[in-house]
């Protein structure tokens, strides 16, 4: 069965990289069926219809709690749902970390900042309702690419937005962000009206708010990546250091924007080590 999909994947991987994205996470998700843990879908993280979430529970059950990782899917702020990442779910959950994949509105049904707000709401749920799923409050670490980095990412360091929601901020350990756009300024026409007025450009920059005082960041990226330009890492990262904060970076050479999302699924993980590079910095940090 495995030799069928590698040869199927072989036919599929040229129309993700081309633009038909759906077709590559199909691809992706095929193996999850096999996944040995625990998946919970759809569970409600308020009482909107898009505010749900879905949980994936390690395989390995023992009587210890799980370190817990939310982790944001992207989609240039207009797309993307939670059953399409169900590989980075259980790739996570397979490497010991209860992975919670939650939805957030997106454009043009809403503007800036609401799927900044609804991020806060899905971890703050997470924090105060894990312990019944075998995670650990204490253990919490925010993850996610491309838009979903930047959402992540302004959760960890604008701390007004968890802090408005609850008590999860003080417990999150780490951040990791793939192919984030951390410092940005809008110039497209669509993500001008995302993000805009140009009063607002600063409030979207994870840079505005960094202080030092935030849990130490992981910052990924693809060297071929043409989507999110590397000046955000760069400048991220710089900034961090400046403030006396942690952070550490790794670039990947060979790797695009889509390439470094799915080297966290079965096809594509021999092609960079993005996922044990994710599990070990977070695991490190548990301990």
């Amino acid at each position: 069965m495995i030799e069928f999909l590698r040869g199927f994947t072989s036919s599929i991987i040229p129309l993700f990289l081309t633009g038909c994205a759906s077709a590559g996470l199909a691809v992706a998700n095929l193996p999850v069926s096999w996944f040995n843990g625990e998946v919970i879908e759809g569970i409600s993280y308020g009482e909107e219809p898009w505010e749900k979430l879905d949980i994936y529970i390690p395989p390995d059950q023992t009587d210890a709690a799980w370190p817990v990782i939310v982790f944001f899917y992207g989609g240039r702020w207009t797309e993307g749902s939670r059953e399409e990442y169900a590989f980075v779910g259980s790739a996570l959950a397979a490497k010991g970390f209860v992975t919670i994949v939650p939805d957030y509105r997106k454009y043009p049904a809403v503007r800036f900042p609401a799927f900044i707000k609804d991020g806060a709401k899905a971890v703050n749920w997470v924090h105060d309702n894990i312990g019944r799923f075998d995670g650990r409050a204490d253990k919490l670490f925010l993850a996610g690419h491309s838009a979903g980095a930047h959402i992540a990412a302004l959760l960890v360091s604008d701390e007004r937005y968890l802090q408005k929601e609850g008590d999860a901020l003080s417990s999150i350990q780490g951040f990791a962000g793939l192919a984030g756009p951390y410092d940005f300024t809008p110039e497209a026409a669509d993500l001008k009206a995302i993000f805009g007025p140009s009063s607002n450009y600063s409030q979207i920059q994870v840079t505005t708010f960094i202080d030092g005082a935030e849990p130490p960041m992981l910052l990924l990226h693809g060297n071929s990546d043409q989507t999110v330009e590397r000046y955000n890492l760069e400048r991220l990262a710089n900034t961090i250091e400046a403030q006396g904060g942690k952070v550490e970076t790794i670039i990947y050479p060979e790797l695009n924007h889509i390439e470094i999302i799915g080297a966290l699924s079965w096809f594509w993980r021999k092609k960079a080590p993005v996922l044990n590079d994710i599990s070990e910095y977070f695991m490190d940090l548990a301990e």
